[in-house]
């Protein structure tokens, strides 16, 4: 009869080991001692055992698909054309443009890419019929895939006015698209502002699924596939679990109104840990939080370059990004296994209990008037603003650690001559519908004490 190396071992309950713990203590308490407290109000045991786990979370996670992907800023269209040209021979397999003009010769733009079977994103930051129809067109034409990432609600926070006139003008604009095309995915929800504005990640979980319930709602003739672009920090376990909550929280929801309905995971880096001094360190953590995007179950994943604060877009910079996910991809073997994540006691555990926390904060803003009203009002706004306070706080403390900006910091590093783009909040004086959401990064005030001494 065939044994295995665990028949040698008896197994060996929790109680068992909370008891070995309690007696490596010495007379210490252990739950002040080996428990903490996550900002989600989450109690992280120091071990996960099989005796206390009660349910599995139900999501597919196809890791063996997640594609890399290239931010691609478009201002010249030759030198965007050449760039693109560059980061797909060099290991890129999709690509996001940002556009800012309506104006611009999208056609010239696409002509020359090798687009085939490749998957593309739009951001643009304008609302057109015309300009849409010639995406979808083209995709058409290039057998390609396109989303075009039109989030008018993600607008309206982050700006504070609509893309046009009214809410219900960009709404009635998406349908109009989606009449008049077949072949492009319209709808995106801006998960990484709320991310990298200091929302924990229940209100990330809570707020984005709210936000899609909006669309959900009022644009039901748009609704092919969802992209949530999502920003991941670095909070490892938590990012990963937070990511499959997303998936199937909105499978849940989005199954109320049609069941064919799928959300797809566009995932990037948040801002908001990085810095401008020792900003190597931005690399590692970019590592880790790709990682946690892989295996949390993201679609595509675009990294974000160790200088992009500081430095305007350049070969080098790209070039380290993208390698970072190509050796995830090819030498750390991370695409080999769908689901990497089913198994382990301490994701499962946690993705239950964000999605429980998300679920009901989602019921609690549809209860109280839906997102829209409560953005309206400025309920999101500051609530985004005290959970971004309390982070601060533990920053300013030194509770939360950004080494080599607020731990170990190298007093020889100058940077005030190597800044080429303004790395703090940008001040854009204007009349605004509400008080627009703003990203911040943590090291900010910080990095600005140290550049006026410079």
């Amino acid at each position: 009869m065939a044994t295995t190396l665990f028949d040698d071992f008896s197994p060996i309950s929790s109680k068992q080991w909370k008891q070995k713990i309690q007696f490596e203590l010495d007379g210490a308490d252990y739950n002040e001692t080996v428990i903490w407290n996550s900002p989600e109000d989450i109690q992280v045991k120091p071990f996960y055992h099989r005796d206390e786990f009660s349910k599995a979370a139900t999501v597919e996670t196809k890791v063996t698909e997640f594609k890399i992907c290239q931010n691609i800023f478009v201002y010249d269209i030759d030198k965007s054309i050449q760039r693109a040209l560059n980061t797909i021979e060099r290991g890129a397999e999709s690509l996001r443009f940002t556009i800012e003009n309506e104006k611009t010769d999208v056609q010239q733009l696409l002509e020359s890419l090798p687009l085939e079977n490749r998957i593309v994103y739009f951001n643009l930051n304008f609302i057109s019929i015309d300009f849409v129809k010639q995406l979808d067109a083209i995709a058409i034409q290039k057998k390609s895939t396109f989303y075009c990432n039109l989030d008018p609600i993600g607008h309206f926070a982050r700006e504070g006015n609509w893309f046009t006139t009214s809410d219900k003008n960009n709404f009635e604009t998406i349908e109009n698209i989606s009449k008049a095309t077949s072949n492009t995915t319209l709808l995106s929800v801006d998960l990484g502002l709320y991310q990298n504005a200091g929302a924990t990640i229940t209100q990330q979980i809570g707020y984005s699924l709210a936000h899609a319930n909006e669309y959900l709602n009022r644009t039901p003739n748009a609704l092919k596939q969802i992209v949530f672009q999502v920003s991941v920090g670095t909070n490892y376990f938590f990012e990963i679990a937070k990511l499959r909550a997303l998936r199937m929280l909105f499978k849940l929801i989005a199954n109320e109104y049609h069941p064919d309905i799928d959300c797809h995971l566009l995932v990037t880096p948040t801002k908001r840990n990085k810095t401008i001094y020792d900003y190597n360190v931005n690399m590692l953590r970019t590592t880790t939080e790709c990682m946690s995007a892989i295996l949390g179950g993201a679609d595509a994943i675009a990294n974000l370059p160790y200088d992009s604060l500081y430095h305007k877009d350049n070969e080098f910079g790209d070039r380290i990004a993208r390698n970072q996910l190509l050796v995830l991809k090819h030498e750390s073997y991370f695409d080999k296994v769908d689901n990497p994540a089913d198994g382990s006691y301490y994701i499962e555990s946690l993705t239950m209990q964000l999605a429980e926390k998300g679920l009901a904060l989602f019921k609690d803003i549809e209860a109280n008037g839906g997102f829209l009203k409560l953005l309206n009002d400025g309920t999101i706004k500051k609530k985004i603003q005290e959970s971004a306070a309390k982070e601060q706080e533990l920053f300013d403390s030194k509770k939360e650690v950004l080494l080599g900006t607020n731990k170990y910091p190298n007093k020889d590093d100058k940077m005030k001559h190597d800044l080429e783009l303004f790395p703090f909040v940008k001040v854009k004086p204007r009349k605004t519908l509400i008080t627009p959401i703003i990203e911040k990064r943590l090291a900010e005030k910080l990095e600005q004490e140290r550049l006026e001494l410079e």
